[in-house]
């Protein structure tokens, strides 16, 4: 099985998944920088574009799985989606996006409950479940703390 150029860039995160130390943050500092581009926060946009990375995932993610190895660090689709998921509705503000990359990486890295089962799932949905679980906890996580503290 190979990739072609399209899966290769998109599931590796814009070979961010090829960096040999740290891919996922790298990857999660590209969709970072991604969702800085003025309008991407429209949650609908943000809704589209999650949607759309989650499915590729699932199928590039799976290619990956067999050209790589379990879960492989050269992809990183799923530490994009999971930055944007955890950005829904969060203010455009530094301080507060800096909040939700700090608890993202933590969450992702960690795998609490029941991200650590789901990472268990092979191919590309256990690539991409994971993550997607550790975002909706960093979401969530990073609404609270939004709405005590700010």
């Amino acid at each position: 099985m190979k990739l072609n150029f399209f899966e290769k860039l998109i599931g590796s995160g814009f070979y961010t998944g090829f960096i040999p130390f740290a891919p996922g943050t790298f990857g999660s500092i590209v969709a970072l920088l991604i969702y800085l581009i003025p309008g991407f926060e429209n949650p609908t946009l943000l809704l589209i574009i999650i949607s759309l990375f989650s499915v590729l995932g699932i199928s590039i993610g799976t290619k990956f799985e067999i050209l790589y190895g379990k879960d492989p660090k050269q992809c990183t689709i799923d530490e994009m989606v999971g930055m944007w998921i955890s950005l829904i509705l969060i203010p455009k503000k530094i301080w507060f996006i800096l909040i939700v990359f700090i608890i993202w990486r933590v969450l992702d890295i960690l795998k609490p409950f029941p991200a650590n089962i789901a990472e268990k799932i092979k191919g590309g949905m256990g690539i991409m479940l994971d993550d997607i679980i550790a975002a909706i906890y960093t979401l969530t996580i990073s609404h609270i703390i939004i709405y005590l503290f700010f």
